[in-house]
């Protein structure tokens, strides 16, 4: 038999925020590879339009509504996702939120919280549920799992303004680590997905400055911005058994941006 580690058939990925943007984009990858696939979203519309896009690719696709920033919410989402799939075997936390652009000494608690609440505590409600069923599978004989984050290079570097969103997406990150040496003996493995600049609507705003988009385009040395389409073959690999020796890695995925 032939080595064909990235058919996913078989496979269940959960993707929060998959109803868009880079979401949708890995949700397409993985679909199109055979797996399941179950994406969480706070629009109804949205979801429903992705979930006619994903039906076409993947056998089995759902959807539902869900704000991860919400502990019981996500508690009672993640039960329906087992009542419909039978299984997880892949988180994608990639449910987020961007800030206003407030100075740091003019920024509200209340700002701070919804940026946490979101980007930090929303990964951590939906990685608690994930890992625990994750584990329980394992001791049951049926070890497989992958926990993915998507942090931002603002967790790496220095984004002034968005102070609440850089210590959310950094602390992603060391979250992660944790999570890959606390869960390894489990066969699952743990990995941190930093965008670069990508076309989204969450940098609409920022896009449809054509002279602000030509000069983040001359920094970066593939010399075009991302789109969604650009993470499906690492969510692919994550995904297959070809990774299975790889954990707590910081995938950069920005066309050389960072390190030009």
């Amino acid at each position: 038999m032939s080595y064909q580690p990235f058919d996913l058939t078989g496979r269940v990925v959960l993707i929060t925020g998959g109803n868009g943007g880079i979401g949708l984009g890995m949700a397409q990858g993985l679909a199109q590879s055979g797996a399941e696939v179950c994406i969480w979203g706070t629009n109804a519309e949205k979801n429903a339009l992705a979930l006619e896009t994903l039906s076409a690719a993947g056998p089995k696709i759902t959807a539902q509504i869900c704000d991860v920033a919400d502990e019981g919410a996500v508690s009672s989402a993640f039960v329906k996702v087992l009542k419909d799939h039978g299984r997880v075997d892949g988180c994608f936390a990639n449910a987020g939120v961007g800030g206003r652009g407030t100075g740091f000494d003019d920024m509200t608690r209340e700002e701070w919280d919804h940026i946490i609440g979101v980007n930090q505590t929303g990964v951590f409600h939906t990685f608690r549920a994930a890992a625990r069923h994750m584990r329980e599978r394992a001791e049951q004989g049926d070890a497989f799992g992958r926990l993915v984050g998507t942090a931002s290079l603002a967790a790496i570097s220095g984004q002034a303004r968005g102070e609440h969103y850089a210590a959310a997406k950094g602390g992603l990150v060391s979250m992660i680590k944790a999570l890959a040496v606390e869960y390894a003996r489990y066969n699952v493995t743990a990995h941190t997905l930093l965008p670069g600049w990508i076309e989204t609507e969450m940098t609409q705003g920022a896009f449809s400055n054509p002279k602000f988009v030509e000069n983040v385009s001359k920094r970066i040395p593939a010399r075009r911005w991302g789109s969604p389409e650009d993470f499906a073959a690492i969510a692919i690999y994550i995904m297959s058994t070809a990774s299975s020796y790889h954990t707590a890695e910081t995938f950069l995925i920005d066309g050389g941006y960072f390190v030009f």
